[in-house]
Parts: C-alpha cells; sequence; structure tokens
C-alpha cells in the first residue's frame, strides 16, 4: 500500500516445449543490459547518481562525452534566457 512504491511487473519462468536453443526466446530485457551499469533497479537515486556518473567518467567514447556537454550547455542557456538572466555581469568593461 506504499505510495510510493511502483508496482513491479510478474516474472515467469517459461520455457518452450520445442525450443532448441540457448536462453528462453520469450526473455524480455533492457536493451543496454550488456553495455551499463546503470540499467536495473539498484537502491535509490543516490546510488543511481553515482552509477551513472562513474559510467559517465569511464566512458571511452569521447565524443558522446563532448556532445553531452554540449547539450547541458545549450540548456543552461535556454534556462537563462528564460528566466531573464542578464549574462552581463560576466563580462566586464
Amino acid at each position: 500500500m506504499g505510495i510510493f512504491k511502483t508496482k513491479q511487473n510478474r516474472k515467469f519462468d517459461y520455457t518452450p516445449q520445442y525450443f532448441k536453443g540457448e536462453g528462453n526466446p520469450y526473455e524480455i530485457k533492457h536493451k543496454f543490459d550488456d553495455q551499463r551499469q546503470t540499467v536495473g533497479s539498484q537502491g535509490g537515486i543516490k546510488t543511481k547518481l553515482i552509477s551513472a556518473l562513474n559510467d559517465y567518467k569511464n566512458n571511452e567514447d569521447k565524443t558522446a562525452n563532448k556532445r553531452v556537454l554540449i547539450i547541458l550547455a545549450i540548456l543552461i542557456f535556454v534556462f537563462l534566457f528564460i528566466i531573464d538572466f542578464d549574462l552581463s555581469i560576466f563580462f566586464s568593461k
């Protein structure tokens, strides 16, 4: 009866009778399970944030990191424009 708890999906261990292969063909898993450490149900938001930062720091793809920083800078400038922040205080005359 928790208000803030999300409902977990039911998991069934079904194996087809005539399936000749490894694993379960009906298994539903996340698309990025093999690449990311941040996928899955971990603790709270603090552990998810720490693992996401560790994944970001240990990422070998430098172009993706650069792209994230550029998008973040654009979003910050859009936010400052929306709240009508005066950017002239950073530039001295």
